[in-house]
């Protein structure tokens, strides 16, 4: 499979605005698309680890809930066609109590995803088939949890919108990873800090599935940009997951060995 490198995509960008006589005017919706992308990419680099907390708010179509309390620990990972690393860790209630969900982000790889079962006292490794699959019974598939790496999908920017008080770039991504559950997703990108506010997610059929809105953004560290609210809203089933952070912390010195598979079986 080809690795394609972050780097790869800086140098293109980079090329694309000092070449002489080439002005964004003369950008193809494709060029500026991944422009765009990149750019959102850049500016949450160096961010290095963090912890944080999350309540997993699932309701059904009758407006039923349900609640669910997590641990997150992520680690930033910047290797040649590697993503993110990510550990949730779920506390409450008392039948999810102990399941652990690790993944290692990829870029045109399969991605490694391992879920750590108490009651059948196993760790099971989830298919990359499985991706499109719902996490935890929510309305986030396995996909949708991972790192956004950039080299995962191509892009055509489509134009500015205005969003709420601020001005979006809206652009269209395809994934290029197998076993996707979507034949595209619209992005609304705002302008000012290439903060995440809106993914529109099209299935199989080209139908819009769900709509996943960001919120109640707070600034860490005097650069990075974290939504403290995740609204995933499913239009075909009438379902939705709300997700809310809390507690976050970074730098606190996570590393390649807190996210190992052999490091979650031990978690039993």
């Amino acid at each position: 499979m080809l690795k394609i490198s972050k780097s790869f995509f800086s140098l293109l960008t980079a090329a694309l605005i000092v070449i002489p006589g080439v002005s964004a005017l003369a950008q193809t919706a494709q060029e500026k698309g991944l422009e765009i992308a990149i750019a959102t990419d850049k500016a949450n680099e160096g961010w290095g680890d963090s912890t944080s907390e999350l309540k997993m708010i699932m309701s059904n179509a009758q407006g039923q809930t349900s609640i669910r309390e997590l641990r997150l620990k992520n680690l930033e990972v910047t290797g040649e066609g590697l993503g993110d690393k990510s550990l949730s860790i779920f506390d409450r209630p008392r039948d999810v109590e102990g399941t652990a969900f690790l993944s290692h982000t990829k870029v045109l790889e399969a991605d490694d995803q391992w879920l750590l079962l108490p009651a059948l006292g196993r760790v099971k490794r989830i298919s990359s088939a499985n991706k499109s699959g719902p996490f935890m019974g929510s309305e986030f598939a396995y996909e949708d949890i991972l790192s956004p790496e950039v080299a995962k999908y191509s892009y055509v920017y489509l134009r500015d919108e205005a969003c709420g008080a601020l001005t979006c770039y809206v652009i269209e991504r395809t994934p290029l990873y197998e076993n996707s559950g979507y034949t595209k997703q619209i992005v609304w990108i705002d302008q000012a800090e290439y903060r995440y506010m809106k993914i529109a997610f099209y299935d199989r059929k080209d139908s819009h599935l769900k709509t996943l809105t960001y919120s109640d953004y707070q600034q860490y560290l005097g650069k990075y940009w974290r939504a403290h609210t995740f609204q995933m809203d499913n239009h075909q089933n009438g379902k939705a997951t709300t997700l809310s952070y809390s507690n976050y912390v970074f730098q606190t010195g996570l590393d390649d060995k807190d996210f190992t598979s052999s490091r979650l079986s031990k978690m039993r």
